[in-house]
C-alpha cells in the first residue's frame, strides 16, 4: 500500500496499462509535454514515448473519432477530455459511433475505448470547466459510465475499465485530484470488485445516503455529523453509475427504510430520478418517508464566486435527512 492523491493514482493506472499492454495508447489535448492540465499524465511522455502519448490538436469530435477507429484495429485507446464541459463537440460520435458499434456489426466489433473526464466543481473554474453531464451518457445505451471517489478506486476502476471491452466514460472528479489515501497498486483484477458494484462506504442504521464523486465525502461528512445527533447513516459510493448495482442500494434501504440521494448534476431528469425511481419500485413497502433528492440547481453553472450556492453541502444534505426521519414537517429537500 502507498499513499497517493486520487490525481497520482491515475497516473499510476494508466502507467501500469502502458506497461502491460502494448495496445493501450493515450490520446489527449496536451497529455504529453505538459502532462495534461491537471498533471494526470505528467512523466507518461518520457517514458512510454509519442507513439503510445499521443498529444491532439484542440479537437474532441476528431479525438475521440481517431480512437475508434484505433479500437477497430485492435488497440486500446484512452482519452483524455481536458474538461467535462469541452466533451459535447465529441457527444456525436460517443453516442452514434462508440455506443452502437458492437450492437451496430452484431458483435463482431468490439469497442475497448475509455474516455477519461476530469469532472463537476469546486475548483472555482470558468464556463464550460465545471460540467456534469454524466445523465446524458447513462441514458445512452452501450455505454459503462463510472465514477471515481477514492484513490483507490480511481486506480481499480481505471485499470478494470482499460481492460474491459465495452466502452467506458470515466468520470474524475476534480476537487478531489489532490485528495490523498491508501492505493494498493498491485491488487490483482481478477479478485477486485467488479467493475459494476458499488460499495457501502459506511454502514448506518437510520437512514441511507446513496452518492457518487466527489460527493462520497460530503456525504460521509454528514453522517459523522449526525452520529453526534444520535443518526446513523449509511454511506452507498455508487462508483458505477451505467449500470447501477441496485441490489446494493435495495439491500441499504430495506434496513434503513429512509434515502437520499445526493448528486453535482441538476435535480430534472438527473441520475438521482432514476436511482429514487428504481427504489420506489423495489423497496416500496420498506420505505417509512418519501426518498429525498439534494442535487446541484436546475441552472447553468454559476460563476466561481457563486458555486458554493450551488454544490449540495452537509447543511443541505442534513435537512433532507431531517426529512425522511420526521424531525421537521415534511417537505420537499432542496
Amino acid at each position: 500500500m502507498v499513499a497517493l492523491t486520487l490525481g497520482a493514482a491515475v497516473n499510476a493506472a494508466l502507467a501500469g496499462a502502458l506497461a502491460d499492454d502494448d495496445r493501450v495508447v493515450l490520446l489527449g489535448e496536451d497529455i504529453g509535454r505538459l502532462g495534461g492540465v491537471f498533471r494526470v499524465t505528467d512523466g507518461l511522455l518520457e517514458r512510454f514515448g509519442a507513439d503510445r502519448v499521443i498529444d491532439t490538436p484542440l479537437a474532441e469530435a476528431g479525438i475521440v473519432g481517431t480512437a475508434v477507429g484505433l479500437a477497430m484495429r485492435g488497440y486500446r485507446p484512452v482519452v483524455e477530455i481536458q474538461f467535462d464541459g469541452f466533451v459535447y463537440p465529441a457527444f456525436d460520435q460517443i453516442v452514434c459511433q462508440v455506443a452502437k458499434l458492437h450492437y451496430r456489426t452484431n458483435g463482431r466489433v468490439r469497442m475497448p475505448l475509455v474516455i477519461r473526464i476530469p469532472w463537476a466543481g469546486g475548483v472555482g473554474a470558468a464556463e464550460h470547466h465545471s460540467e456534469s453531464p454524466e445523465a446524458y451518457f447513462v441514458h445512452t445505451a452501450g455505454l459503462r459510465v463510472v465514477a471515481a471517489s477514492t484513490p483507490q478506486d480511481a486506480h481499480l476502476l481505471l485499470r478494470q475499465a482499460i481492460a474491459s471491452d465495452d466502452p467506458v466514460i470515466f468520470f474524475e472528479p476534480k476537487r478531489l485530484y489532490h485528495a490523498k489515501g491508501e492505493v494498493d497498486l498491485d491488487l490483482d483484477l481478477a479478485d477486485a470488485p467488479p467493475l459494476h458494484l458499488a460499495r457501502v462506504a459506511r454502514e448506518g442504521t437510520d437512514a441511507t445516503i446513496v452518492t457518487y464523486g466527489a460527493q462520497v465525502r460530503v456525504a460521509l461528512d454528514a453522517a459523522l455529523a449526525a452520529e453526534d445527533e444520535g443518526l446513523s447513516l449509511e454511506v452507498i459510493d455508487l462508483r458505477s453509475l451505467s449500470p447501477l448495482d441496485m441490489s446494493t442500494v435495495a439491500a441499504s434501504v430495506r434496513k434503513t427504510g429512509r434515502v437520499v440521494v445526493t448528486h453535482e448534476a441538476a435535480r430534472e431528469a438527473g441520475v438521482g430520478a432514476e436511482i429514487v425511481a428504481s427504489i420506489t419500485e423495489r423497496c416500496f413497502t420498506f420505505l417509512e418517508a418519501a426518498p429525498q433528492r439534494v442535487t446541484g440547481h436546475d441552472i447553468p453553472y454559476p460563476p466561481a464566486k457563486l458555486e458554493r450556492h450551488h454544490l449540495p453541502d452537509l447543511d443541505r444534505i442534513l435537512h433532507a435527512v431531517d426529512i425522511v426521519c420526521d424531525r421537521v414537517p415534511g417537505e420537499v429537500a432542496r
